[in-house]
């Protein structure tokens, strides 16, 4: 569904350059050049107001505040990536890299197996990168799509058990969820809903607003509802979780975060929170921080099921 939606939107912009083109046909050629430039470019404009917006929300908070210069390297950033991911790897490879189950995976070379947990407004092909490398090193994983898109996070927990048993049938051992933005909240349902703590090996969240996201505030959908600083979802998910639940989790999270905000709402008491100076959003899913560490969890002994 989301790919469709995302093949529309490209479609649309290729048709707005499209009747550019021809209206402006008669006029100097920088200003045909500049009316394509904007159009192509004004989700960069969307963005700016968002950077602005958190460093505002963050004055605040106790998080290292990010300077101008970093947020506009991080702004120019995000800036360059959000196309790739949003016009292209989602729309249109989504399915470039499929699960990965084989028999010559984790099971056979000692390492864990993994479940990646896209956010909103996301599919799996925002993996690609990782999930590249993830058939490069024979790790068994899964990748999955949460759906429907809109819908309340409660409801994807059955989608992660399912993609966790099937990691659990090739390796015989707990998995590490690495959950980006929204992600690690479908995360933490799951554990909720299935007891599931003794399934997992660690949890890694990337951007995830486990405080909520002023950015929600106004949202009008249920999952974006679910995601609003104080919101009675968010709060009642805290007082159902044990102390000891927080202790699996890793936490990244920014100042320069243009979606998550204030920047330790992407933090839990508890948990291993871990600082990323300078990395906006959807470019934390990259971070070489985040990979490293994933990796070396991934390469260490395994601790098979009971």
């Amino acid at each position: 569904m989301l790919a469709r939606l995302q093949q529309g939107i490209v479609a649309a912009l290729l048709l707005l350059c499209g009747a550019w083109l021809w209206w402006s046909r008669d006029l100097p050629g920088w200003i045909i050049v500049g009316g394509v430039l904007l159009l192509l470019v004004a989700h960069a404009v969307f963005l700016a107001f968002e950077f602005a917006f958190a460093q505002w929300i963050n004055r605040h908070d106790p998080a290292p505040r990010a300077t101008w210069r970093m947020l506009a390297l991080a702004w120019l950033r995000e800036s360059v990536l959000a196309p790739q991911v949003f016009l292209w790897r989602q729309p249109f490879c989504s399915n470039a890299w499929p699960d990965r189950l084989g028999a010559t995976g984790a099971a056979a070379t000692g390492r864990t197996g993994v479940v990646f947990i896209h956010g909103f407004l996301c599919n799996r092909g925002l993996w690609n990168p990782w999930l590249a490398q993830m058939h490069q090193s024979a790790t068994v994983f899964v990748a999955v799509n949460l759906e429907p898109v809109f819908g309340s996070i409660d409801d994807y927990a059955a989608l992660i058990d399912a993609a966790v048993r099937r990691v659990e049938r090739a390796t015989g051992a707990p998995v590490l969820l690495v959950c980006h933005s929204m992600g690690g909240l479908v995360a933490r349902v799951w554990l909720r809903q299935y007891q599931a703590d003794a399934r997992v090996q660690h949890v890694v969240t990337i951007g995830t607003p486990h405080g909520g996201t002023a950015l929600a505030q106004h949202s009008y959908v249920s999952n974006g509802r679910q995601m609003a600083v104080g919101s009675p979802w968010l709060e009642q998910l805290l007082r159902d979780e044990s102390p000891a639940r927080a202790a699996l989790f890793t936490c990244y999270y920014s100042s320069c975060d243009n979606i998550v905000f204030p920047s330790t709402s992407a933090t839990l008491d508890g948990a291993q929170n871990i600082f990323l100076a300078g990395v906006p959003h959807v470019a934390m899913a990259f971070a070489p921080e985040v990979i490293d560490a994933v990796r070396a969890r991934l390469d260490g002994p395994v601790v098979r099921l009971a």
